[in-house]
């Protein structure tokens, strides 16, 4: 399934195109040029997308073995700075200059970095003025200093760092050392400035945490899921079952992002109706909700659904970034009540649910049908299909899921 959300791949480069240094508006606490701390992963590469001269070596980096575990990280190597998202929610936290020669930014109508400007100490202390003692990291002999959303890393020499072991550190000395040399920028991190943490190098970059949710965004919604019946949209509070007319999706939901007929499934030959298809269309037909991470199939004939499909986005799977994430609550079938917060981990299925923990909830999958997203040459690799009494989920080759499928029987 395609979608206009976004494209993205783990390296991109556009001949011809400028690749020199660029200068980017810095709002402390906010962001820097296109990118406010808080975005999602797939409005960040709408942006790379529409600025293609400009963003034309990206790299996407995420751990594989446990994607959860580990950052999500949108790197620019040609500009010198790169971007951290939460894994969970997928939504930018951190944004690091790692080379401030690559990137000149700009702070109201002045400049800092790039390849003509050496940015010292006594540059960022005559932009962003005077501001509390600083923390010197003696293992990584940086010097870093805070203000509201944003810090500074200095590199200070071996030689020096006597200066800076007792706590108390002398303004006069970070103009300039006594060989006449002067601190040079080594990292820049911007960072929501609400919970007034201090966020520099090493350790305490997991101080930095994605900002609330503006009220009533549908941004990763709860979606409580019960097998065989329906799905219930917590901040909207609507319940679609199964059966249910486009006319009711479309008063429920508002419009689909797309709709596509759907192609033939390839796992027909296993069912024993029809195994020899007359073509690769039936007159079955999905609408897509690619912001909520959905899609529903609704019935060629009677024009009532189906099947749902949650997806789960996560690096590595061939539909990255075509969907949302959706956040899910997949409810045991023995489960009468709600779910709490408190039992999700235990009694129920979310995205961050590993196969072995279903098979613990729902017994053992037996054998899995291999699915190879319609290409011998997907570079993603295959995923393992399973199939539940009402269920079937696709997982990939870390042991995560990739997609639930839904439906009645």
């Amino acid at each position: 399934m395609m979608s206009p959300i976004g494209s993205v791949a783990s390296s991109r480069k556009c001949q011809g195109t400028f690749t020199g240094e660029i200068t980017l508006d810095l709002r402390p606490g906010v962001g820097i040029g296109p990118f406010t701390i808080g975005m999602p992963i797939c409005e960040v590469f709408a942006q790379v997308n529409e600025q293609p001269n400009v963003f034309d070596m990206v790299h996407l980096k995420d751990y594989d073995e446990d994607p959860l575990k580990m950052d999500v990280v949108i790197s620019f190597p040609d500009h010198g700075f790169h971007l951290r998202f939460d894994p969970q929610c997928q939504r930018l936290r951190l944004i690091e200059v790692f080379d401030i020669k690559r990137l000149q930014l700009r702070y109201i109508n002045k400049l800092i970095g790039g390849s003509s400007m050496l940015a010292t100490f006594a540059v960022v202390y005559e932009h962003f003025g005077p501001t509390f003692p600083g923390i010197y990291d003696e293992e990584r002999s940086l010097f870093t200093i805070f203000y509201l959303g944003l810090s500074f890393a200095f590199s200070i020499p071996k030689q020096y760092s006597h200066f800076f072991l007792n706590g108390e550190v002398v303004t006069e000395l970070l103009f300039e050392f006594p060989d006449g040399t002067t601190p040079v920028i080594w990292r820049v991190s911007i960072y929501d400035n609400s919970p007034d943490n201090k966020v520099g190098v090493g350790s305490s970059l997991n101080k930095a945490l994605v900002p609330p949710l503006p009220a009533g965004s549908l941004y990763m919604e709860k979606i409580y899921a019960k097998l065989g019946e329906e799905l219930w949209f917590t901040i909207g509070g609507q319940h679609i079952p199964f059966g249910s007319s486009p006319q009711d999706v479309w008063t429920e939901l508002g419009r689909p992002c797309g709709i596509h007929q759907k192609q033939v499934d390839q796992m027909v030959i296993h069912c024993a109706s029809d195994p020899q298809p007359r073509s690769t269309l039936c007159s079955d037909y999905f609408y897509n909700y690619f912001s909520r991470g959905l899609d529903i199939l609704f019935d060629g004939k009677t024009h009532k659904i189906k099947k749902f499909v949650l997806h789960t986005n996560f690096p590595g799977h061939a539909d990255f970034n075509t969907y949302i994430k959706c956040n899910f609550v997949l409810c045991n079938p023995d489960a009468e009540e709600p779910i709490q917060e408190s039992e999700a981990s235990k009694n129920y299925i979310t995205p961050s649910t590993k196969w072995e923990q279903v098979k613990d909830i729902l017994g053992d999958g037996g054998r899995a049908a291999i699915q190879t997203q319609g290409s011998k040459n997907n570079p993603f690799g295959s995923t393992f299909v399973y199939g539940y009494h009402n269920v079937a989920f696709e997982v990939m080759k870390n042991n995560y899921i990739a997609t639930v499928t839904l439906f009645h029987t």
